[in-house]
């Protein structure tokens, strides 16, 4: 059974250290069996915000731990604890996967933990990150970092989102989808915090594309032009992309393809079809095509992609779907 603490001092952030609580200290048995051993582990009792919260252990038990969860800092001006930053230090240094939500990477800095590698915080931190600690790679734009032993999320929500990239790692992809379905939140989102507010499809309302949305949708499969996209919306193509711009902050073809990635990534995980068809299914055309904008997009290919995240939810022997 893998272990899950999380460090708890006073001067956290509440919402993200009640998300982690909620993903690995719920009994979810019935959809993973075994779960998560959790545990609260802080110096004594710890106020967050309005909350008192009882440890189950001292920070020392960081140590024990496989995964070892600091949420959100809530005083980013304020260095943390010497006690917390000495437990994560020798957490890490027994092998636990150390993992930071939102603000919670102020407290990896501060330890040396993201020396030399690629991180993420909230956007609106970004810059104070990376100006306090010139050894770390901030990435603005990015959902979470993943550097194997050491990961990173970016704000609130993106915090949803590194939870469950540890779950489809340790569990499989299948069970981080139903996870995803208790929680009613999306199981994967694609790109960094910038490029995600600029690829969704809006929602329905009263807006000139809302019936065009859903229709591009229906038909990924088909090679489809602005001016395809423009007839369909009966406006000009320059009409077309002000609305696309206003609505998604992309243009429509940039638009097109992230649904295209998405909805490849949604095929590599959920059905055994060759690259060659996904490729057609996507309106990618060839395998050729789709590898070298699915690598570039997700930043690993087709076929590497699926065996990460389908490797504990079919386990047994693979099968080779990539020709």
């Amino acid at each position: 059974m893998p272990t899950v603490a999380l460090a708890v001092t006073d001067g956290m952030l509440h919402f993200e250290l009640s998300l982690a609580i909620e993903v690995f200290g719920s009994d979810l048995t019935h959809i993973v069996n075994p779960w998560y051993d959790f545990s609260l582990c802080g110096p004594g009792a710890v106020r967050i915000d309005r909350y008192r919260l009882e440890m189950d252990h001292g920070l020392d038990h960081l140590a024990h731990a496989d995964t070892v969860i600091v949420p959100g800092w809530a005083d980013t001006d304020v260095d943390p604890p010497a006690e917390l930053l000495d437990a994560v230090r020798a957490a890490h240094a027994a092998g636990a996967r150390m993992v930071s939500l939102c603000t919670g990477a102020f407290v990896l800095a501060a330890a040396g933990l993201l020396n030399g590698k690629r991180a993420t915080t909230h956007w609106g931190h970004t810059g104070k990150l990376a100006r306090r600690h010139p050894d770390v790679t901030v990435d603005p734009d990015v959902l979470y970092v993943d550097n194997g032993d050491v990961l990173t999320s970016a704000g609130k929500a993106a915090a949803m989102d590194l939870c469950l990239h540890l779950v489809r790692l340790d569990h499989g992809s299948a069970n981080a989808n139903k996870i995803a379905r208790r929680l009613v939140v999306p199981p994967h989102r694609d790109g960094g915090q910038a490029q995600f507010i600029s690829t969704p499809v809006p929602e329905p309302g009263n807006h000139p594309l809302a019936e065009l949305f859903p229709w591009i949708l229906q038909r990924l499969n088909e090679p489809l032009t602005v001016e395809d996209l423009a007839r369909q919306a009966q406006m000009s193509s320059r009409h077309l992309g002000r609305h696309f711009k206003s609505l998604t902050g992309t243009t429509p073809l940039q638009w097109l393809h992230a649904q295209r990635i998405r909805h490849a990534q949604e095929l590599l995980e959920t059905t055994d079809d060759t690259i060659d068809t996904i490729a057609t299914t996507t309106g990618m055309g060839t395998s050729t095509t789709l590898r070298r904008h699915f690598h570039r997009t997700v930043g690993v290919p087709p076929d590497t992609y699926r065996r990460t995240f389908r490797s504990h939810a079919h386990p047994g022997p693979e099968r080779d779907n990539s020709r």
